[in-house]
């Protein structure tokens, strides 16, 4: 095996550090906020369980917003990054490619594990509370204003989400910190999703599932329609590994590209074992009219910490031997994150620096081990794509089922739950289940009579994942199902980011 990244002739001649490519303005807030504690900020910013519909002006809100603040997001670049797995992680590699680069970046996810500012970093920490605060005030007083306008106008005034504010109190921090680009992960869908009232450089398309579907769409290729909708004219754009298949679905997007004269980077795996849960049922089509962009794994991981190394070929580059300590379906967000920050930069990368972040980024909630004797492992997989890439994992680090750790399952009702526990059920020597804070949530005794149902009897039903974390004291198990879940376990083991 190899560690060494050789970058084809486009990428062989030393880069220097890069730079912002142009002079951001500094950006200031056009009126004072009030004082706000972060815990005040957090109260402000709480979801109220409002989604919308696609007929309410949900993207007007933010466009309106940031507008009476002077366009904070104007300050810095904007990479976007849609899709149903894999958003959060390829996030991470992006903003760590690019911060390796040189460039002051920030990062924009959601949902948190465990406070809310982790939904904003700033050089790969969470931001400040007092700069949450700020931001939260800022964006509050903006929609304040907006919506006093709207009345007097004789207008209904807009329903501010937590989303909403949450993003545009982000554009503040990152302008207020000076950052050169921030990495934005979508929300929702696409089309009315918050981050997309920015103008962002480069968007990116992860893969679609069925998720969410009481609001995007009940199939791939309607919900498919709802993430393209981040597509936008004089973008670079990657569609990742699980946008190939199948046709259907990868025409919509595809569609998208040419209505917007948009030519995308096509991300595919050269053997298909290596995007576990990635994919649908499907061959992916040759588009010889498209930049083409390709990953191969060339060793995977067999132990939990074991490293795993792949090849990555771009239009402009390929890297042999890049590695990271992270599981097999990792691959394919490192590889779409590498073609991200490649158009971002219009440049290869540099070889050492792409390694050296690779290596230093974190994936919180992602196979993340949380003790190491006993065991305790927490992943945010949360639909049946998601837990058949975890559990792909979960097979390499140990092929014994019996030899396995327990399960403690968590799951909210507005997920493809029996998708989810006829999945799991199966995989693990016993289960014990629960329920987490979430009103979303499926009731324990609920999930359990699920895993009842597929012959596998919860062990334990417990309350709260408290209740849980502290009935299992002392004894090995993993914990999945829900970001909620991951967040809930991480937050008691843990504690608070620092």
């Amino acid at each position: 095996m190899t560690n060494d990244i050789r970058p084809t002739a486009a990428a062989s001649a030393a880069t220097p550090v890069a730079t912002a490519t142009t002079e951001k303005g500094r950006w200031q807030a056009p009126f004072s906020a009030p004082d706000m504690t972060y815990d005040e900020a957090c109260s402000v910013a709480h979801d109220r369980g409002f989604f919308g519909k696609v007929t309410d002006p949900l993207l007007e809100t933010v466009v309106d917003m940031l507008d009476e603040l002077g366009r904070p997001d104007s300050a810095f670049d904007v990479v976007q990054v849609a899709g149903t797995n894999g958003k959060t992680s390829t996030c991470r590699y992006i903003a760590s490619i690019l911060s390796g680069e040189g460039l002051s970046c920030a990062l924009y996810t959601s949902p948190e594990l465990v406070e809310m500012r982790e939904r904003m970093e700033v050089g790969g920490r969470p931001v400040p509370h007092d700069a949450f605060a700020r931001g939260v005030s800022l964006a509050a007083e903006a929609g304040r204003r907006v919506n006093a306008r709207r009345v007097d106008a004789g207008q209904t005034p807009y329903h501010v989400t937590e989303f909403d504010l949450l993003t545009v109190a982000a554009c503040c921090v990152f302008a207020e910190a000076h950052v050169d680009v921030a990495v934005l992960e979508v929300g929702l869908g696409g089309r009315w999703d918050a981050t997309t009232a920015t103008h962002p450089r480069v968007t990116c398309v992860t893969g679609i599932g069925l998720d969410h579907t009481r609001i995007l769409g009940d199939t791939l290729e309607a919900i498919a329609a709802e993430k393209g909708g981040v597509i936008k004219p004089g973008q670079a754009c990657v569609l990742g590994v699980g946008t190939a298949t199948p046709d259907t679905m990868e025409d919509v997007l595809l569609d998208r590209c040419r209505e917007q004269s948009v030519v995308p980077t096509l991300l595919r795996p050269l053997d298909a074992a290596d995007a576990p849960g990635e994919m649908h049922p499907g061959t992916p089509r040759l588009h010889d009219d498209l930049p083409q962009a390709s990953y191969r794994i060339t060793h995977r991981p067999s132990r939990v910490g074991d490293t795993l190394i792949m090849d990555v070929t771009t239009p402009r580059a390929t890297y042999d031997g890049v590695g990271a300590l992270k599981p097999a379906y990792q691959a394919a967000n490192i590889a779409c994150a590498i073609c991200v920050a490649e158009a971002y930069l219009d440049r290869a990368l540099d070889p050492q620096r792409l390694m050296d972040s690779l290596v230093v980024c974190p994936t919180p909630g992602r196979f993340d081990v949380l003790s190491g004797d006993p065991l305790v492992l927490v992943d945010a997989c949360h639909n049946p794509q998601s837990v058949d890439a975890f559990l792909s994992a979960v097979r390499a680090a140990e092929p014994n089922i019996m030899a396995r750790p327990q399960l403690l399952c968590a799951v909210l009702a507005d997920k493809d739950v029996e998708g989810i526990v006829e999945r799991l059920a199966r995989c693990f020597p016993s289960v014990s289940v629960t329920q987490t804070s979430s009103p979303r949530a499926i009731s324990s005794e609920e999930l359990g009579r699920m895993f009842a149902a597929c012959d596998r009897p919860p062990h334990h039903v417990f309350p709260t994942v408290s209740d849980a974390v502290s009935g299992l004291a002392g004894e090995s198990f993993v914990a999945c199902g829900s970001i909620t879940l991951a967040g809930e376990v991480c937050g008691i083991m843990r504690g608070p980011s620092k």
